[in-house]
């Protein structure tokens, strides 16, 4: 186990920006909770150089915009394992995303190891090391910190580092180093646009089973639940749950008598909100209807013309040693059905982008679907 450095103070951290600003490698990881809230709560920082490995406590350093500073660097690679939810914390804490990022989980997907690998399989896998995992339900926002956590959190990007050189020799050798950047960059994109409340009804689970007339309703309860989650940084279910507003979208009440007589809401979701809901309800737009949600599953020919797809991505994947899940998931499938039947019109779809593109164009154009 390698030795390492706590930072709690801003005058460490900035002797620290100054040793990883001429590194070529950052390894970084992040700790955080995430119960209630709509944003994760930052609890612990790790990063690693290969010279020095730090572990910094953002609830005790009060300026870590340098530190953020570095992974917006071209010259700087930012490495870490699984790294939606971390990008997520960079995106709200650091107001940033790395600028060449490498992912060792789509790395391992890409050299042949498997899809979704966990970062202790792929220790063990490339390492020959069992990592104890015993400290992953941490609660990272109590202090202090135990030795035993702080060197399950240094773990972390120790054994990164170390996995590092490995998947890069192997990506280099079957010239799939720029595909890995490649996903680096499609990750980042958007991840610092605000949340949209216009379009927050749209991903209201059965939000499809509603007429134009009960979008609107839904439209304006789903932007007013997403403004109020992050009023008070809440979970967006915490606030009300998503059947709720489809019922209330459905139902259409007009006062406060009318939802609580409604079955759908908690009585906590009737008593704080039934006010607010009847006041938002109201100010529904039904001069301007949305558009009814195209649901691609309900076409005609669907089932045929995805069971084709997924046996033509199926056989791209065994051939190039690529998972399938990886070139293209469920809803990349549909995004594709859909340019197809819409006169291959607008954007391409991301099967027909990047590396994508130079496994899947030539036999993806060939099906009559």
């Amino acid at each position: 186990m390698l030795a390492f450095q706590y930072v709690e103070g801003d005058a460490s951290l900035t002797e620290l920006v100054a040793q990883y600003s001429q590194a070529s490698v950052l390894v970084l990881d992040t700790e955080f909770v995430r119960t209630r809230t709509y944003y994760a709560r930052l609890g612990l920082i790790q990063v690693y150089d290969g010279k020095s490995l730090a572990l910094i406590d953002p609830l005790a350093v009060n300026d870590l915009s340098g530190f953020w500073a570095l992974f917006q660097r071209d010259d700087i690679i930012t490495v870490l394992h699984s790294c939606s939810e971390d990008l997520e914390v960079l995106a709200k804490y650091g107001l940033c995303q790395p600028k060449v990022l490498f992912d060792s989980q789509i790395a391992a997907a890409l050299c042949g190891l498997g899809h979704g690998l966990g970062y202790a399989k792929l220790v063990e896998h490339c390492l020959n090391v069992t990592l104890d995992k015993g400290e992953s339900r941490t609660d990272w926002l109590k202090r202090p910190l135990s030795e035993a956590q702080l060197h399950y959190a240094a773990n972390d990007v120790e054994y990164l580092y170390q996995l590092y050189p490995q998947l890069v020799s192997k990506l280099e050798a079957s010239g799939r180093l720029a595909w890995l950047y490649e996903e680096g960059e499609r990750m980042t994109q958007g991840r610092l646009d605000a949340p949209d409340g216009e379009t927050a009804y749209l991903k209201v689970k059965n939000s499809f089973q509603l007429n134009p007339k009960q979008l609107a309703y839904l439209k304006v309860l789903a932007k007013w639940r997403l403004e109020k989650a992050l009023a008070k940084d809440l979970a967006l279910g915490f606030v009300i749950k998503d059947h709720a507003l489809i019922a209330l979208a459905k139902k259409q009440p007009k006062t406060t008598a009318d939802i609580f007589k409604m079955s759908e809401l908690t009585e906590q979701e009737k008593r704080v909100h039934a006010k607010a809901i009847v006041a938002v309800m109201a100010t529904a737009d039904l001069n301007n209807l949305p558009k009814a949600i195209d649901v691609i599953a309900l076409k005609p020919g669907y089932k045929s013309a995805f069971k084709q797809l997924k046996n033509c991505l199926t056989e791209i994947a065994e051939q190039h040693d690529v998972p399938m899940e990886l070139i293209g998931s469920k809803r990349h499938i549909h995004e594709y059905l859909q340019w197809r039947w819409e006169g291959q019109t607008g954007d391409l779809p991301l099967l027909l982008c990047g590396w994508r593109a130079s496994l899947t164009q030539d036999k993806l154009q060939q099906l009559t679907i």
